[in-house]
């Protein structure tokens, strides 16, 4: 089959795009078990870095896992209910209200953060505790939640099969349990992988509400690469790499089931 010059050219622009992103993660990833970076791949391979990385940065990586955890129960209790009301009572003040919702996406991570430290930064428990980093992160993830739910609820037509349920006596929050969530579930899957990915990678609003003793994995891998050896800080990138691709491909496989399903 004979190519046409369009598909050559489609094709070298999706190689030297692919290498562009592709290389440098590579190059990273190959210091950080390198014996030594400045002599290379024949300094011998290691993984004496990334035992550093856990011993140094152990407690920075059950952080961002645990903040992602919490993050996720809280937009999900949040973030379903508050979809399946917006959905149900479509209008003006409801567009108003996702839009609201949604405002932390338009604004920079560090602004964010320095409404939440001016509001309740005298607050020194509630300041130095792993809660307050919860709540800049809620605020930021939540609106990715309420979208991914409300799309889905808005593309079927749940209003019969709640009014269904209501024929057999159901009660609304029967409904909701057995009814909406049920048929909400891609959705949900879908919110709740980009919830937890973007929690563990969120770094610019992190960054402000952090204390010392509260490092998650974007801030201590920003803190290896400016204290630490070349090899440390990419082996850290190693072990980032590990935790949050796993998560974004099974993102991008809920949102292709997502899709289907409501197609």
């Amino acid at each position: 089959m004979k190519r046409s010059l369009a598909w050559w050219l489609q094709c070298a622009v999706t190689l030297v795009i692919a290498a562009f992103l592709l290389v440098p993660a590579i190059q990273s990833i190959l210091a950080g078990v390198t014996a030594n970076y400045f002599r290379g791949l024949s300094s011998g391979l290691t993984l004496k870095w990334i035992g550093r990385v856990w011993e140094l940065y152990s407690a920075s990586i059950f952080l961002s896992l645990w903040l992602a955890i919490a993050c996720l129960a809280v937009t999900l209790v949040i973030g379903v209910p508050a979809a399946y009301a917006l959905a149900r009572n479509p209008g003006r003040l409801s567009r108003l209200l996702e839009e609201f919702i949604s405002l932390p996406l338009a604004i920079p991570g560090l602004a964010l953060a320095l409404a939440l430290l001016q509001l309740y930064g005298t607050l020194s428990g509630f300041r130095t505790s792993w809660t307050f980093i919860l709540v800049g992160h809620v605020l930021y993830t939540l609106p990715f939640m309420v979208r991914s739910v409300l799309a889905v609820l808005m593309a079927m037509d749940f209003r019969s099969l709640e009014e269904s349920a209501a024929t057999l006596g159901a009660s609304a929050f029967t409904r909701f349990r057995t009814v909406i969530i049920p048929n909400a579930r891609p959705g949900i899957l879908a919110g709740a992988l980009t919830v937890v990915t973007l929690s563990i990678g969120e770094f610019n609003l992190t960054w402000m509400l952090h204390t010392p003793y509260l490092k998650t994995l974007p801030v201590g891998l920003a803190d290896s690469y400016a204290s630490m050896r070349l090899e440390v800080a990419s082996a850290y990138t190693l072990v980032f790499f590990a935790m949050i691709v796993p998560l974004l491909m099974a993102m991008q496989w809920a949102s292709a089931r997502a899709q289907r399903i409501a197609q």
